[in-house]
């Protein structure tokens, strides 16, 4: 890593040398979190390819063995960071659909509004996930088809939701979750490629009408927009 790079990374703060009276789950906790922290910002300003394990070990201040002792390899390390805080994505859009009453259509809008400004909010780890996750490797690969789980049964409960309220819309395809969740993780994707993370929320009304579409059936796309 260049000087010049090393300034722009900020480095992490580190623990008080010396007797500290931390305990060894305290240490090892801030290690990790230091570490999955610096890989994710290295990753997201030179790519996967280009972050080696001892650019991360400099950037979050910690040792070859502290590093070896939390994570396998560059790869686990990377893998780690880029599943801490779904928990934190799932749960804020389940808060944000939660307003949305009885209205399944509107809890989708509210939801799918939080789902990008979750990421807007956070563009070195949208950098990080939709762009270079896929170029990681195989398990990489894997570990992002199983996270898409958790949003496929939202999608599906959601139909189901949907039927409840209005019984004369078709049975679900069963293709639909999955036609939902991979294009737009490609059209975020692509929005972040093309340098657009700032903005991500001004798709929320396409996205939302694409994915009105496909839960419902084209001819409902319309009748069931909700106000804003």
């Amino acid at each position: 890593m260049s000087r010049h790079e090393q300034k722009e990374i900020p480095a992490a703060r580190p623990l008080p040398r010396g007797r500290h009276g931390l305990s060894p789950d305290t240490v090892r906790n801030s290690q990790r979190e230091r570490l999955v922290e610096a890989m994710l910002k290295l990753v997201a300003r030179r790519g996967y390819a280009a972050t080696s394990v001892p650019d991360v070990i400099a950037a979050a201040r910690v040792s070859r063995n502290a590093f070896y002792a939390q994570f396998a390899d560059k790869e686990a390390c990377f893998l780690a960071g880029c599943e801490r805080d779904l928990p934190e994505l799932i749960d804020s859009i389940r808060t944000a659909a939660s307003g949305a009453g009885d209205r399944w259509n509107e809890a989708l809008r509210l939801g799918m509004t939080a789902y990008l400004r979750w990421w807007q909010e956070r563009p070195e780890y949208a950098q990080a996930y939709f762009v270079e996750l896929p170029r990681a490797g195989e398990r990489a690969v894997e570990q992002r088809d199983a996270a898409y789980r958790p949003f496929l049964d939202m999608f599906g409960a959601l139909a189901a939701r949907a039927r409840l309220e209005d019984p004369s819309l078709p049975p679900l395809r069963a293709a639909v979750p999955r036609l939902i969740v991979y294009g737009t993780t490609e059209f975020i994707a692509s929005e972040v490629r093309e340098g657009r993370v700032a903005t991500l929320t001004s798709s929320a009304g396409d996205l939302y009408h694409y994915t009105v579409a496909l839960l419902a059936g084209p001819d409902h796309g319309i009748a069931t927009t909700p106000s804003a």
